[in-house]
């Protein structure tokens, strides 16, 4: 599929594809047939079908990975050769670029450029953590006692891996990818909103030589539907989760009636603070990706803009110019930057807070509603610090700014959320760079720059931001159960 070939095609009903559960290495129906529409948020038109499961997919799709856990080879394989069929699916992502960058772009309105950037992202965490695994060392303990103990990192067994709807393949596979190198098995389900890429990639995963119940996908709602059936599910080991917090506090009271390990990535509210020695051009071109990227649904955002008083005239100019540079077009399109909201639904909670500016005392500088379900990038001045849309995280292009006077309070401005998944500091001086990331109730803080990662590091976030990390040592130690092995070493 090329990006060209379905830019102006409104499939019909009798024409749109189907996507189903893959189980078992099998894609099938739902138990009951029932189907539920993706929906493209630019056209605001149907264009796929999906398998809506129930309680008893999901029974089926733990059933299988249970059984290719406890019987399969997968769990017995060596890394050399896990990591083979992983590298394996990775090529075959990069072969499917153009479907699978297609399939985001159709589900939730992401610029086909993004959705392609993603793609190679998604293929990139299976190439890391299948070479990771394999290069991983373990710790060795000799005692002065005559023992000699070693460390082991089993497979914890089965995971289900339940993601968001903004970076669907791409937060897919971060959670997918070291679950498998270290030798589990997983049940994936995706949000509902953003169902096409993950059958996709469980049907490259049959093609690349998977054996069978090692990945499987089912698609459907969360409470008293497929997703809560997955984590109330005594059969399963680990729960990997990414979405709103509300939700992961569910998943974490479910879980702990199990004593079932979750790692939960949850919401943000981030700050971004701008010194007066920043550089501006770099200041102003990474705070519009940190607010309006992928319009806005970002978790990582940094929604909360403080700049320091003796500069912020001059920064404003620029922000909202460089803001209004950002022209909603077809996401499908190569020329678009910048595309609709997701779905109705989001759309309507963030014009919700778009509407109420003005009555929390608040200015739009710029921006404001689009044409369909597009929210324009949007800059607001004036508000209180305690208005909703300066301490709920809005998960769109709207922006809250506010002028500093110093560096304490330029920190407790930033830390005055129960959010704290990451924040950005522009400056020059590398002393007050490193002091103030110390500072920072974030767990993740980015200097001069945005969005960029490095997959050994720890991600994840603080307070209601989320539980645990993942990432390079951090995921093995989350999808593995360590050992330790204790010899005695004979003295004669």
């Amino acid at each position: 599929m090329t990006t060209t070939e379905t830019v102006d095609t409104v499939p019909t009903e009798s024409t749109r594809p189907f996507f189903g559960h893959v189980i078992g290495n099998q894609e099938i129906g739902s138990i009951d047939g029932a189907t539920f529409e993706s929906v493209d948020p630019w056209g605001r038109e149907p264009w796929a079908d999906v398998a809506l499961g129930t309680a008893a997919d999901a029974d089926a799709a733990v059933t299988a990975a249970r059984t290719a856990f406890d019987e399969g080879p997968w769990p017995r394989m060596g890394f050399h050769e896990r990591a083979r069929l992983i590298h394996r699916l990775a090529d075959l992502i990069e072969e499917h670029t153009d479907e699978l960058a297609m399939a985001d772009t159709r589900d939730m309105g992401k610029p086909i450029t993004q959705a392609r950037h993603d793609v190679a992202r998604s293929a990139q965490n299976f190439r890391f953590f299948a070479d990771h695994a394999r290069l991983s060392v373990a710790e060795t303990l000799p005692m002065d006692t005559g023992h000699h103990t070693y460390t082991r990192y089993e497979a914890a067994g089965v995971v289900v891996a339940i993601a968001p709807w903004n970076f669907p393949l791409m937060l897919e596979t971060w959670k997918v990818a070291p679950a498998l190198a270290w030798g589990n098995t997983v049940v994936l389900k995706p949000a509902e909103d953003t169902p096409t890429s993950a059958t996709i990639l469980a049907r490259l995963a049959i093609e690349a030589g998977f054996p069978e119940g090692v990945f499987n996908v089912v698609h459907g709602y969360g409470p008293d539907s497929v997703g809560s059936a997955l984590t109330e599910d005594t059969r399963v080991d680990r729960i990997t989760f990414t979405g709103e917090s509300g939700t992961g506090k569910v998943i974490g009271k479910v879980a702990a009636g199990n004593l079932t390990p979750v790692s939960l990535e949850l919401g943000g509210k981030g700050a971004n603070i701008v010194f007066a020695d920043a550089d501006l051009d770099n200041a102003v071109h990474w705070s519009v990706q940190a607010i309006f990227r992928n319009a806005g649904q970002v978790c990582l955002a940094g929604s909360r803009l403080f700049v320091a008083r003796e500069i912020y005239d001059e920064f404003m100019e620029r922000f909202v110019a460089a803001a209004q540079a950002l022209v909603p077009a077809d996401p499908k399109t190569q020329e678009s930057a910048f595309g609709p909201l997701a779905s109705q639904e989001h759309y309507d909670k963030v014009r919700g807070y778009l509407d109420s500016v003005e009555d929390e005392g608040g200015t739009i500088a710029t921006g404001g509603a689009g044409e369909g379900l597009v929210i324009r990038p949007t800059i607001v001045t004036g508000l209180p610090l305690d208005a909703p849309h300066c301490t709920e995280e809005i998960f769109g292009p709207l922006v809250v700014v506010h002028p500093f006077d110093t560096e304490a309070e330029a920190v407790h401005l930033a830390n005055d959320t129960p959010y704290g998944l990451n924040a950005m500091v522009f400056t020059e001086n590398l002393h007050r760079a490193h002091r103030v990331s110390a500072q920072l109730d974030a767990g993740t803080v980015w200097v001069n720059c945005f969005f960029i990662r490095d997959l050994r590091a720890p991600f994840g976030g603080f307070g209601d931001s989320g539980v645990g990390r993942e990432g390079g040592l951090f995921s093995r130690d989350f999808f593995t159960e360590p050992k330790a092995v204790v010899m005695q070493i004979s003295t004669e």
